[in-house]
């Protein structure tokens, strides 16, 4: 997306702030993000970042909105109920700035697919909510060195990491080796909506860091949020010896 002189109106409160100024805002403005699952952290995730510039931004997910989904997933409304969560998502965020290149994906991340997916964006956002497709996306990013920010949420809690592949680290792997024998999801365990809020905002302002080159990352980290107690901490991830990536 290029800037001019309306675009930068637009953007002048996060123009005057020091850190990101002119330069970083062209930054954002050519960025190139992906958004895998447009649930309860995927609809905040995208509104964030639209509304903060990002000039490319893909989305995927292959369902269709469902009333039960309205508590979390604020992109949509009644009337979208029965519909393509990304035809509806892309109309939502249009209606906030057109300027803004979406790019639609109305299907299932699998190995088949995947490359052509995932090889235009440098940014992958993992928002799913099956280990499957979180170890499928972790792989690939790992194989082709790109930045991965993955948020999963249930009941009254949320975690959040981040991964730069271009850097040696741990994966998602060595954080989880191998799935727990239940899948942990709001379909399961129900959430408390204001938790996918909190989590997909910071999903977003991890993918402006990385945009920023901010030295203030999570890289390697995981961060933790206890809705009830109110209470965040971050705990190190290491290198797992025995991950299957061989980190």
């Amino acid at each position: 997306m290029k800037g001019n002189f309306d675009q930068f109106q637009r953007f002048e409160k996060q123009i005057v702030l020091k850190k990101i100024g002119f330069s970083g805002q062209k930054k954002i403005f050519s960025a190139n993000v992906l958004i895998v699952g447009l649930g309860g952290l995927g609809c905040p995730l995208l509104t964030y970042l639209a509304a903060s510039g990002v000039g490319k931004i893909g989305i995927v997910d292959f369902d269709k909105v469902e009333i039960s989904n309205l508590n979390r997933q604020v992109l949509f409304c009644s009337s979208d109920i029965g519909k393509l969560k990304v035809k509806q998502a892309k109309k939502a965020i249009n209606k906030i700035n057109r300027k803004i290149k979406i790019i639609t994906y109305n299907q299932k991340i699998t190995q088949q697919n995947i490359d052509k997916i995932l090889n235009n964006f440098d940014i992958i956002c993992d928002g799913t909510d099956n280990y499957k497709t979180r170890y499928l996306i972790n792989d690939y990013c790992l194989k082709n060195k790109k930045i991965l920010i993955t948020s999963a949420i249930s009941k009254f809690d949320g975690h959040l990491m981040k991964f730069d592949f271009k850097k040696k680290g741990p994966c998602y792997r060595c954080f989880m080796p191998s799935p727990p024998s239940l899948e942990n999801n709001c379909q399961m365990e129900g959430i408390f909506s204001p938790v996918a809020g909190i989590m997909g905002s910071l999903q977003a302002n991890e993918v402006l860091k990385s945009i920023l080159n901010s030295k203030d990352k999570l890289n390697n980290q995981i961060l933790i949020f206890d809705a009830l107690k109110t209470d965040f901490r971050k705990s190190k991830i290491s290198i797992n010896p025995k991950c299957i990536n061989k980190c």
